[in-house]
């Protein structure tokens, strides 16, 4: 049998599984139960690893564009290579997108202006400061993996579960 069913129907399963692995992302810890615990692992080095096999792939253009004046300039723009967009577009199917939080005694209009042109935050940090910081790792140990870590806690009181941490190694 390849898994835990963890008492609820496929599709239920699926998307805790999305919703753990993306609050996983996001905080770097989350407090579950063991046996969600063990089942998020490789669900989320899986995605872990198709961040870090494509986080370099990047085109970099050189564009003319008109202003309002009807001057002309050159940019440079980087977009996605064709790796990094499948990889990316894959994640997207494996996670949900979690929006960018206000910071306490953040003002609106600062918020505004630090999301501006954010459409999906999640995807950001996992391909601009996970993959960078596993991949690194990676060449230090000369091995790929092991990107979570799971501590066992005291059972719930509630219904005396095995409660676990499940975090991303530093």
């Amino acid at each position: 049998m390849p898994g835990r069913k963890l008492g609820v129907t496929s599709t239920h399963r699926k998307s805790m599984l999305r919703n753990l692995t993306s609050s996983l992302l996001w905080y770097g810890k989350i407090e579950t139960t063991l046996a969600r615990a063990k089942e998020l692992r490789p669900y989320a080095e899986k995605v872990i690893t198709l961040a870090v096999n494509s986080y370099t792939d990047t085109i970099s253009e050189t564009v003319t564009v008109k202003d309002a004046k009807g001057k002309e300039t050159t940019k440079k723009v980087f977009k996605d290579g064709p790796k990094k967009l499948a990889a990316r577009r894959k994640i997207m199917a494996l996670t949900h997108d979690i929006p960018d939080a206000k910071q306490p005694g953040e003002k609106s209009a600062d918020y505004k202006a630090r999301v501006k042109g954010i459409k999906h935050p999640l995807m950001e940090k996992l391909f601009n400061e996970i993959a960078p910081k596993f991949a690194d790792r990676a060449e230090e140990n000369k091995q790929g993996g092991g990107y979570t870590r799971i501590y066992r806690l005291n059972n719930r009181r509630g219904d005396d579960s095995e409660m676990a941490i499940i975090e991303l190694v530093d």
